[in-house]
């Protein structure tokens, strides 16, 4: 078997994403070989290869696809969506009993929000949903203090730079505008940091709730926060639809 990039690797095993797995590197918790990571490309062969995440050796799956799981949550405020919290706040993962797999976040909904949260350990599906070259819109519905003009929802459409990068939403509508506080809903083509809360403090709006209603074509409709369901097959392959490269173009394929 070929070596590929450890990311990849430590994501098909169903670790964590690709992002919390170069996290991982950084904060020297893997080791190859006996040898810690300590810079990125890394190429590996989980077959062959001495894999340990945490001191955990990690062996490559057998008929991964068949044990795949998709949990859909609906996250409650305080919660947060790390694998591993050294302040012991209570994670989005031990909010599903019983699991049997270990399974990771697609992205991360700050401690602060509510709303839908995908559990997985499908590496290449998380890879799709977060990646920004794919545009998985995601729907926030937003509630924040001031009246929001039609100047303000144009500059979220037209964007304004955060840490460099210009940052925009790909949808914005009004759903309740007031003297005190408006609603709004926002849809994001790429999830940052904070970054509908970082960009509405640009326009002077400070946000007061924050709620993700939609990944792609799956909803919240019917999930109170804090319950979860497995999302249907049917769901699985909306997303991987929704998920394709831009245009149906087939995305060719780099070694690793």
């Amino acid at each position: 078997m070929p070596k590929v990039r450890l990311q990849k690797a430590l994501a098909n095993a169903g670790v964590a994403s690709r992002r919390a797995v170069e996290e991982m590197a950084v904060e020297g918790r893997i080791t190859v070989n006996g040898e810690p990571v300590t810079a990125l490309p890394c190429f590996v062969d989980l077959s062959q290869d001495e894999v340990r995440v945490d001191g955990r050796p990690i062996r490559p799956k057998r008929g991964n696809a068949a044990r795949r799981t998709y949990i859909l949550l609906n996250k409650p405020r305080g919660v947060v969506c790390t694998q591993r919290d050294p302040e012991g706040r209570p994670r989005a993962v031990d909010l599903v009993p019983d699991l049997d797999k270990r399974v990771y976040c697609v992205g991360r909904l700050d401690k602060d929000s509510t709303g839908l949260v995908l559990l997985t350990n499908d590496g290449e599906l998380t890879e799709r949903l977060t990646h920004p070259r794919y545009g998985v819109t995601k729907t926030y519905v937003v509630q924040v203090d001031g009246r929001v003009g039609g100047a303000d929802v144009e500059q979220l459409r037209r964007g304004t730079h955060l840490d460099g990068r210009r940052a925009s939403a790909s949808g914005v509508k009004v759903l309740r505008r007031g003297r005190q506080n408006s609603l709004l809903e926002i849809r994001l083509a790429e999830g940052r940091n904070r970054e509908i809360r970082r960009m509405l403090a640009r326009l002077g709006h400070k946000v007061r709730r924050l709620k993700r209603t939609a990944i792609g074509p799956v909803t919240d409709k019917g999930l109170k926060i804090g319950s979860f369901r497995v999302l249907a097959s049917d769901e699985v392959a909306r997303l991987r639809r929704a998920a394709r490269p831009a245009g149906g173009r087939r995305e060719r394929r780099h070694g690793g």
